[in-house]
């Protein structure tokens, strides 16, 4: 028993040793390690909240849609510009906008909106479908030249068909008809096949008639069918 009681002794010895070297070490340790715990919890509380005011003004842009009420939704989408640009609900809402104000006549105003997507937006989904759509406003605007700086943006292969078919739009606009039918061509190359669409993009080429095509430099649609309909904002 005395045996046991001199080495149960010596550990507690070597506990205390260890305990006066690294108490410090383990006590910051510990301390770093709660204020992390509570860093997490606040981000994520304060995330969350952040997400439910948008959410509660996006909510208010869109029952300003349903009334037609444009300057509240214009006062939403400020309030998310201002507050949270960089959600999700932000850069939909600038979307939406920028489509009030476009069939109220107001171009600029769209551009504007549609610009705005393009800058702040973390999403590069969202910002193909407004770069798509501000080529689509410029080309209305027989700003043609805008319109094809614009398609010349790098994007991703589900676009590639529509953003070529544009392109075709600008060019014959612009009055250019050998690089319109090239680059409906290529539209048509990039389309799904299966997609009812390439007829639309067939029917331009045949209105071009026997127009040798010039090679093709990209992809475009002045009349332009609606772009992929923006993703679900995120929480």
């Amino acid at each position: 028993m005395a045996v046991y009681d001199l080495e149960e002794q010596d550990q507690i010895d070597d506990l205390k040793a260890w305990w006066a070297r690294w108490s410090n070490t383990v006590t910051a340790v510990v301390v770093a390690a709660a204020i992390a715990v509570a860093g997490v919890q606040g981000w994520r509380w304060w995330t969350g909240k952040q997400s439910e005011e948008a959410s509660a003004i996006f909510a208010a842009l869109s029952q300003a849609v349903r009334t037609s009420d444009l300057a509240k939704a214009k006062e939403a989408t400020a309030q998310l510009e201002e507050k949270f640009p960089r959600s999700g609900y932000t850069s939909r809402a600038a979307l939406v906008l920028a489509k009030l104000t476009f069939d109220g006549g107001d171009s600029a105003a769209a551009r504007t909106q549609l610009q705005w997507v393009i800058d702040h937006s973390d999403e590069s989904e969202l910002k193909e479908v407004a770069r798509y759509r501000l080529a689509g406003v410029l080309i209305n605007d027989k700003q043609y030249d805008e319109a094809l700086k614009v398609l010349d943006a790098k994007h991703g292969d589900p676009f590639a068909g529509l953003y070529a078919d544009l392109r075709g739009d600008a060019l014959a606009m612009a009055g250019r008809p050998a690089e319109a039918k090239a680059a409906y061509e290529d539209a048509l190359a990039k389309l799904d096949a299966k997609s009812s669409y390439k007829q639309y993009v067939q029917l331009k080429i045949d209105a071009l008639g026997g127009v040798p095509a010039a090679p093709a430099s990209g992809g475009g649609s002045a009349a332009a069918p609606t772009a992929p309909a923006a993703p679900a904002a995120k929480q």
